[in-house]
């Protein structure tokens, strides 16, 4: 499977604020695990943290950690 990687338009608006990317530090993401689909693009790093935060993306997803592995304490 490819994909192609394109600039986006430059009124592009963020995923999250609806700002325009390109005023910003855009940040471009794209689901491969879903068929690699069309990409959101993000004005930056904390529209995207907000987005993965408010539509509860990490849940199930992120390694587990247990502070009895870490030599901790």
């Amino acid at each position: 499977m490819s994909t192609t990687i394109e600039t986006p338009e430059q009124n592009t608006a963020c995923a999250y604020c609806g700002e325009r990317i390109f005023d910003h530090d855009p940040v471009c993401l794209r689901d491969c695990t879903d068929g690699c689909g069309s990409p959101e693009y993000f004005c930056n790093h904390a529209c995207l943290a907000t987005y993965i935060d408010e539509n509860g993306l990490t849940t199930g997803d992120a390694c587990e950690w247990r502070p009895e592995d870490d030599g901790c304490c």
